[in-house]
């Protein structure tokens, strides 16, 4: 097994690094639209009680639709390719985020934000010195749960034309190789693993500052 893998590495190793990219630039691409409409629409639920139950409900509810489903009900309308599988990461990637931004504004204390009004301190102002550090947190630790979820769903892209670490493990499933679902799942759990422990020290040196 171990000479096969190194066999493959030796006669295909610039293909294995396009998947890697095609899997890394996927999730990452994901990631950024959930990060931004992730903090968007948790502040806003924030800042709207009303909204808020009826924003992380839908949210919540967003995280039961496999993403398979999601990628097979958008093939009719936008075909396949990369589109239908980011907008599937996208759906998955969205409601850590959403729901820890909220409740990381909840945990600011309302005693600083009345001071911070006490002191002149514009709405911005509060957000960006004294909500956004604080909540701080909690939103990496909503980046490290969606992010490792897009990592490991993005396999599924494979299916709909767009390529990464997922055409190497249903290669593998197909041929019965081995070698090639090791290497494949493997990738994508080193890159789960290492995209935690990045996080894992933001998370951290967010709580210590």
């Amino acid at each position: 097994m171990i000479n096969k893998i190194i066999h493959y590495f030796s006669a295909n190793g610039s293909t294995y690094w396009s998947y890697v990219w095609q899997h890394i630039s996927l999730s990452l691409a994901a990631l950024l639209v959930s990060l931004v409409l992730g903090l968007s629409l948790g502040d806003w639920a924030y800042r709207s009680p009303r909204l808020r139950q009826w924003i992380t409900g839908t949210s919540q509810a967003l995280r039961v639709i496999p993403s398979l489903g999601v990628l097979f009900i958008l093939i009719p309308f936008i075909g396949v390719g990369v589109l239908p599988a980011l907008i599937a990461l996208i759906f998955l990637g969205l409601p850590p985020i959403l729901v820890n931004t909220v409740v990381g504004f909840e945990q600011v204390p309302d005693a600083l934000l009345e001071t911070g009004r006490g002191l002149g301190m514009t709405q911005r102002q509060l957000m960006v010195k004294v909500s956004f550090p604080l909540a701080l947190p909690y939103i990496l630790n909503g980046i490290k749960l969606s992010l490792v979820e897009i990592i490991a769903s993005a396999t599924l892209a494979t299916y709909i034309g767009a390529g990464g670490l997922g055409n190497l493990i249903f290669t593998g499933l197909q041929l019965f190789r081995y070698d090639l679902l090791i290497i494949g799942g493997g990738s994508v759990a080193l890159l789960s693993f290492l995209s935690m422990l990045i996080l894992d020290l933001g998370i951290k040196w967010s709580s210590v500052k």
